[in-house]
């Protein structure tokens, strides 16, 4: 039989068990009634089982029959501190959600596994599976690199994959070559004067003025010392000052979130937020402390890697379902820190139920967004026959 018509037979088990991981989301590195989930839907299928130290990661390795080279795939498990509004029947009621999918890349990737194990006898190389914790801003990824999930299975993978779910047109694969999410970075400024009365400036070293205008040249920075082409985003999310209104405070303090889709973009933004911020500082008499903080890296996906992934799942899906991204998404993904260990690429698929409007549907991280698991069958057979291209038998 087909990869494909061997994961529509796993179908119903893998929606049974994507919505039972939906009822019950955990947050954060310690995931422990997941990781026993998952830990029983592996059993007795040979592999080689670690769990994490410092998570409740769970490492897999299939070893086939015959000698080759390592493959990765990964799906993340843990959800979000975002009290569900979905109705769904299976919604969770524990005040977190799976508001990102990762219940559903959980799912597919047992179904990976399953499909794999099924085939160990075909397999030249062996494949590592990366059940991941802490993606949502914990780090899980370096985390689990730091307890060799790389090097799991005795040499490290020539290619690595990992699927992500998204609204849009049902069942459609995208990707693209190089960068395809951006990193993630946190800056805060602390403007530090000298404060006093609310009715005399003068005899002050105001922080105030010294943050807002601070507030608007960083986004005449992004406009002016980044190209269109390399593009940053350069988001204020939080300011406080003080509290009483009569008061002039001794310190003022702004909080952004900063996209990149590049290294070189990255190390200058930290080059220059220190500058403007010091300079405007010193213009109002007071001290600036900056901390610029990046904490994913920019997910870039190998082009010869996702030139190959096109490929196969266009042989495996037919080319009408599979797409080449325009342009990058500005969230970030912490299998960045994988990518830039090994080459991989990281897709997309969608996953809109067929009788919504995807164009309109709630998106990732929302109360109410909706994904389809109908998809879980292909979103197995995709990984599988990721892992397949690279561990088939060597041409004669």
């Amino acid at each position: 039989m087909s990869i494909t018509a061997d994961s529509n037979a796993l179908l119903p088990d893998l929606v049974a068990l994507r919505r039972k991981l939906h009822a019950a989301p955990e947050v954060g590195l310690q995931l422990p009634k997941t990781q026993a989930t998952v830990l029983a839907e592996l059993e007795g299928l040979g592999l080689e089982i670690t769990t994490g130290t410092a998570t409740t990661s769970i490492v897999a390795v299939l070893r086939g029959a015959h000698e080759g080279p390592t493959v990765l795939l990964r799906g993340d498990m843990d959800g979000l501190p975002v009290r569900e509004e979905t109705g769904l029947p299976f919604a969770s009621t524990n005040g977190a959600m799976h508001a990102c999918g990762h219940d559903l890349h959980t799912s597919g990737l047992v179904g990976a596994v399953r499909l794999l194990a099924a085939r160990r006898d075909e397999l030249h190389g062996s494949v590592i599976f990366m059940f991941q914790p802490g993606e949502e801003g914990y780090g899980g990824a370096k985390i689990m690199i730091d307890e060799g999930v790389l090097d799991a299975a005795g040499t490290r993978p020539v290619a690595a994959y990992g699927i992500h779910v998204i609204p849009g047109p049902n069942g459609v694969f995208s990707m693209r070559s190089g960068p395809a999410m951006a990193s993630s970075s946190t800056l805060r400024i602390r403007m530090v004067g000298e404060g006093g009365h609310g009715s005399q400036p003068s005899s002050a070293f105001d922080p105030v003025p010294a943050l807002t205008e601070t507030v608007s040249a960083l986004q005449s920075m992004v406009t002016r010392r980044f190209s269109v082409f390399d593009p940053v985003v350069l988001t204020v999310t939080q300011l406080s000052a003080g509290e009483a209104i009569n008061v002039i405070p001794d310190s003022a303090s702004l909080g952004a979130t900063v996209r990149a889709l590049s290294d070189e973009a990255l190390e200058t933004l930290a080059i220059e937020t220190e500058r403007i911020a010091s300079g405007i500082a010193s213009a109002h008499r007071c001290r600036a402390e900056v901390r610029f903080e990046t904490i994913y890296p920019v997910t870039a996906n190998d082009p010869g890697t996702t030139a190959a992934a096109m490929m196969t799942l266009s042989d495996t899906f037919g080319p009408g379902r599979v797409e080449t991204m325009a342009v990058p998404r500005m969230g970030s993904e912490d299998f960045s820190f994988v990518l830039h260990e090994v080459p991989g690429t990281f897709i997309f698929l969608q996953t809109t139920p067929r009788e919504l409007d995807s164009t309109t549907v709630a998106y990732n991280h929302s109360p109410r967004v909706l994904f389809d698991d109908s998809v879980l069958g292909d979103q197995a057979a995709a990984l599988a026959a990721l892992a397949l291209s690279h561990l088939a038998a060597p041409a004669i």
